[in-house]
C-alpha cells in the first residue's frame, strides 16, 4: 500500500546490504503467529510507517513498553501489532523494543511505490536500526 510497506523496503535494503549481527524478517502481515519469533529475541527492532503529525519522512525511533506506548496510529496492521505487544508482555517475556517509525500521510492509495519523502526516508530509518544493533552487540 505505497507509503504504509515503507518497512518491507527497509528490510529489503537491509537484506541486499547486510547488516551483521541481526536476523531480518518481513512481520508485516504475521499477526500472532509472530508471537514466538519475537520471545526468542533479546533485542528485536521494528520498522513500521505511522500516521502521526510529524511531516512525511521523519523518521524516529521509540522504545514502546506497552502497546499504549506506540504512536497513535501505526500502519494497517497496528491493532494486530500492539496485540501481539501486549500478549509478550502478558506472557511475561517481552524483548526490549526499539521501533523505527517513519511517518507518511496516507495509507489508502494502493501500489508498491513510495512518496518522494518516504523514499529519501529510508537511509536514514537503516542507519537508525544500524546504531541500534551497534549498541546491542558492542
Amino acid at each position: 500500500m505505497n507509503d504504509e510497506g515503507v518497512g518491507i523496503h527497509v528490510v529489503t535494503r537491509l537484506e541486499k546490504e547486510g547488516i551483521p549481527g541481526a536476523d531480518l524478517m518481513d512481520g508485516g502481515t504475521g499477526g500472532f503467529h509472530l508471537l514466538g519469533f519475537i520471545q526468542s529475541y533479546k533485542t528485536i527492532i521494528i520498522i513500521d510507517a505511522s500516521l502521526d503529525d510529524f511531516p512525511a519522512g521523519h523518521v524516529r525511533v521509540l522504545q514502546p513498553r506497552y502497546a499504549r506506548d506506540f504512536p497513535k496510529q501505526l500502519s494497517a496492521h497496528e491493532i494486530g501489532l500492539k496485540d501481539l505487544i501486549d500478549s509478550a508482555i502478558l506472557l511475561g517475556n517481552m524483548p526490549t523494543l526499539h521501533l523505527v517509525a517513519i511517518s507518511v500521510k496516507d495509507f489508502q492509495d494502493m501500489g508498491i511505490e513510495l512518496s518522494p519523502d518516504v523514499e529519501a526516508a529510508i537511509p536514514v530509518a537503516i542507519e537508525r536500526v544500524r546504531g541500534i544493533v551497534k549498541g546491542v552487540i558492542r
